[in-house]
């Protein structure tokens, strides 16, 4: 298996919740670093949400690896920003068992 081309940057954010003043909660994103990253688009679908048509694009984010634990290692339910597009991370895993590189399986979701 080939390395990687890392040629993308990506920041790396994981959600806050915040209290909004009047007894609940707000989500909100931190920044937890930036990250060089291979993007490939997977497959993508397109469905109701709310009465309104809404794209979903998969994609195969690879990033190089970092020990579980380390603010480094993305982890479901965190995402990856590229500008104004979000990659919402759905599952991580090693791509081969030295962990060099871990494989994001990552969702961006746009109004169709």
């Amino acid at each position: 298996m080939s390395a990687p081309v890392l040629s993308r940057r990506l920041v790396l954010e994981a959600p806050v919740r915040l209290p909004d003043g009047a007894g609940g909660m707000i989500e909100s994103w931190a920044s937890l670093g930036t990250l060089w990253a291979e993007v490939r688009p997977r497959s993508g679908r397109e469905r109701s949400q709310a009465g309104e048509p809404v794209s979903t694009m998969g994609y195969r984010i690879v990033v190089r690896g970092a020990p579980v634990g380390s603010a480094q290692r993305p982890a479901p339910e965190q995402r990856f920003r590229d500008g104004a597009r979000l990659y919402l991370i759905r599952a991580v895993a090693e791509q081969e068992p030295t962990g060099r590189y871990l494989t994001c399986f990552a969702d961006e979701e746009v109004a169709a």
